[in-house]
């Protein structure tokens, strides 16, 4: 028996899709749903489009109160670098839904002081995105049967028709391909690095708080939904800037973590290497209710059932409480190949002072095929990431440069292949 053998769950999901958030919460708890029309209506998060069976709450973290400081797991109840200290009622406040049914377990956060999904979190920052002499930074957009999805693409000032690296950058929920791109800061490494960097964007048709819909098992299929579209883009990019098409990489946070490995395990052939931040393995939900679940820490490894291992890096914090901190073990153990690897692990202190652990395994004399960093005391966010962009921390080690170091060791020879 698991912790939701006596809860329907359906009826869970019912209310949350009508945004009746309060009554979802007690079935969740073991008590009777109230109904109260006027503060489900209170509580529920605008819709601004789309099909209320594709919407999905923040997977995200608490906004700063002052200008420069750092973001904060919901619910936690602490300030972030360099903000003021959060009282209780105000760390109540803010929290958002994902948390609320993250904690089903054991922290349930009061209902009568729970915001909108929406609530609190702030909305992703639109500032310029500095580009150089020569450099651009376009929009594009891609459609296929599974729909249509617009993204951006930074082309270095190095381009001259060469064919460059690509790398795939998946947004977390409530993010922008503008916010992703200042927050990681890719586009820096892709001038100083000569390659390109490619911003899928999510769409609130698609997903009210723009999360990727990784916890549905239509957008967990080859040449079917999300997956397709974000390959389509991916090749799309390919003939128009003659990229290598041995070299092409996904990386992404939260949600766009979560559809990273999904990439891995539907399109090994077109992925040479994937990073996953702060997300979940390849098939951890297969639902609504399965998603909170699996980012409580329920739930299990499922096989990527793919034949090529696609070396995968993995970065998560210790401290996550949007996202349980297993999840990077089993992403992990998902990319495993069914062989033992040597494996390495340091420890260190990065320049802004955040502990950490990085385990590396490899096939002797290997590039390293997996990569993980344990993050101590870090919370949901980009690490060694900009201010100037969302949930991200600035004190950790730099994710984006070692992303790139990691993509760079390999090439995928299916590719090659198939091109």
């Amino acid at each position: 028996m698991n912790a939701f053998s006596t809860i329907d769950m359906a009826e869970v999901t019912r209310l949350t899709r009508a945004g009746q958030l309060t009554e979802a919460m007690a079935l969740l708890q073991g008590r009777p749903a109230t109904a109260n029309p006027q503060a489900a209506t209170q509580k529920a998060a605008p819709r601004t489009g789309g099909s209320a069976a594709r919407s999905w709450p923040t997977i995200d973290m608490v906004a700063p109160s002052t200008p420069r400081g750092a973001w904060t797991a919901p619910g936690s109840g602490k300030a972030g670098v360099g903000d003021a200290p959060i009282g209780r009622a105000a760390a109540s406040e803010r929290q958002g839904l994902a948390e609320t049914l993250r904690s089903l377990r054991e922290r349930f956060p009061k209902m009568s002081s729970m915001p909108g999904l929406g609530d609190g979190l702030g909305a992703p920052q639109r500032l310029p995105i500095p580009v150089p002499d020569g450099a651009r930074f376009e929009e594009r957009s891609f459609s296929n049967g599974a729909g249509s999805r617009p993204y951006k693409v930074y082309v270095p000032s190095g381009y001259t028709g060469q064919a460059l690296p690509v790398v795939i950058m998946l947004h977390g929920c409530t993010q922008s391909p503008d916010d992703f791109a200042a927050g990681t800061r890719m586009n820096e490494l892709a001038e100083e690095q000569t390659f390109l960097v490619v911003y899928p964007g999510q769409t609130q048709s698609a997903n009210m708080q723009k999360c990727w819909n990784w916890f549905n098992v239509s957008d967990q299929q080859r040449d079917a939904g999300e997956p397709s579209l974000i390959a389509g883009i991916a090749r799309e990019v390919i003939r128009e800037f003659s990229a290598d098409p041995t070299r092409i990489y996904a990386a992404g946070l939260s949600a766009g973590g979560a559809a990273a490995a999904i990439l891995a395990a539907t399109y090994p052939d077109l992925f040479a290497a994937v990073g996953v931040h702060s997300g979940l393995p390849s098939g951890a939900a297969k639902d609504m209710p399965s998603a909170f679940a699996a980012m409580n820490g329920g739930g299990a490894v499922q096989p990527r059932g793919t034949r090529r291992t696609v070396p995968t890096i993995v970065f998560h914090g210790d401290a996550d409480r949007t996202v349980n901190p297993v999840n990077g073990d089993r992403v992990i153990a998902q990319a495993a190949p069914g062989r033992t690897l040597d494996a390495a692990v340091t420890r260190g202190t990065s320049e802004g002072g955040m502990a950490y652990t990085c385990t590396v395994q490899r096939e002797r004399g290997e590039p390293a095929l997996l990569e993980q960093w344990t993050l101590h005391g870090a919370g949901h966010a980009w690490s060694g990431g900009s201010e100037s962009g969302t949930y991200t921390d600035p004190r950790g080690p730099d994710a984006s440069l070692e992303m790139l170091r990691f993509f760079l060791a390999h090439a995928s020879t299916a590719a090659q292949t198939r091109h």
